[in-house]
């Protein structure tokens, strides 16, 4: 039997991250142009596609990477996972968005799903801090999401323009490329998050940062990575609603859908790890990104560059504080 060396099984473990998080990009890209194509060819409204099934579609990296991460065994990459993309997605995604276009927008419009938002966040600190993710827990929390859909369709919550659609689902021209083009992003899903997982796992055994670390930095990164491209995408025609729908949507998502269905699927456990500054951190994101948009409803470059530094300190934390090393 060949015996590796760390640096072998690190540079092994590092390629095959590499390799799922390219996957998980190209499955997030196909999924969502499917689904986009089939519901429009369907008849729903291009702002409920918008607000909900873009938004969910750029979380389903995080989905698949979450629970197979559970059903592996790896609780902390599932749960670190959901807390890093959320920092991520605003500090990163919308500080990199906001250094290209000024994000504006009229509080009003965003105050119902930003308090969903905070809503999901409470629910999920409050899960953590009493080790409740069970899979009846699991399956409360994805109804909550489900009624918040069904009334995001009935009330139009978040406005997008007319042409928000054209950014996504563009390149499939029939119902039979759209099916065969969905099939294909899961598998991609399905394939990357097992890699991604793996190879997570071996890359902080390999270096001594305990599971939970990794999926709240690296993995975190690379599952936000649909989210940064789209809102990049939604900046360049200057769509603010699809960039702060996109955002605030995937950040529920990520807690109502992802994280419940991971419990529902087989009950989470929460890793003393993220019990300190990472699960206060992530909670204090999501409340002072609701109250300047309610407040100030503008994101300038000078506030983007600020974000972006802050998660840049957000990250080197981790490898710097007391547990990250084992």
């Amino acid at each position: 039997m060949i015996e590796l060396t760390t640096y072998e099984l690190f540079v092994l473990a590092a390629g095959a991250m590499a390799f799922g998080l390219y996957l998980l990009i190209k499955g997030g890209d196909w999924t969502v142009d499917a689904a986009v194509f089939v519901a429009e060819r369907t008849g729903l409204s291009p702002l409920f596609i918008g607000a909900t099934i873009v938004s969910f579609g750029t979380s389903v990296p995080e989905l698949f990477t979450s629970v197979n991460a559970n059903l592996q065994g790896y609780p902390g990459i599932a749960l670190g996972n959901v807390l890093g993309s959320n920092v991520a997605n605003i500090l990163l995604v919308l500080g990199a968005t906001a250094f290209v276009f000024n994000v504006t927008a009229d509080p009003k419009h965003l105050a119902k799903d930003l308090g969903m938002m905070l809503l999901a966040t409470a629910i999920m600190a409050y899960g953590m801090i009493t080790d409740s993710f069970s899979q009846v827990f699991g399956l409360i929390m994805f109804a909550i999401l489900v009624a918040f859909v069904m009334y995001q369709y009935k009330t139009d919550s978040i406005i997008l323009e007319e042409d928000d659609d054209d950014t996504i689902g563009v390149g499939i021209t029939s119902m039979q490329g759209a099916i065969v083009i969905l099939l294909g992003g899961v598998a991609a899903l399905a394939v990357g998050s097992e890699l991604l997982v793996k190879g997570a796992v071996q890359t902080g055994t390999a270096i001594g940062v305990p599971e939970a670390v990794i999926g709240l930095t690296v993995v975190a990164f690379g599952t936000s990575l649909p989210e940064l491209s789209t809102c990049i995408a939604a900046a360049r025609k200057q769509s603010v609603g699809l960039i702060l729908g996109n955002i605030i949507g995937s950040n529920t998502f990520n807690i109502l859908s992802i994280i419940a269905l991971t419990a529902a699927i087989k009950p989470l456990d929460v890793d003393p790890v993220l019990l300190g500054m990472d699960l206060w951190l992530t909670v204090a994101v999501a409340v002072g990104f609701s109250i300047w948009m309610l407040v100030v409803g503008r994101l300038t470059r000078p506030i983007g560059i600020a974000m972006m530094v802050a998660y840049a300190v957000f990250i080197a934390a981790q490898y710097l504080m007391p547990h990250a090393i084992t």
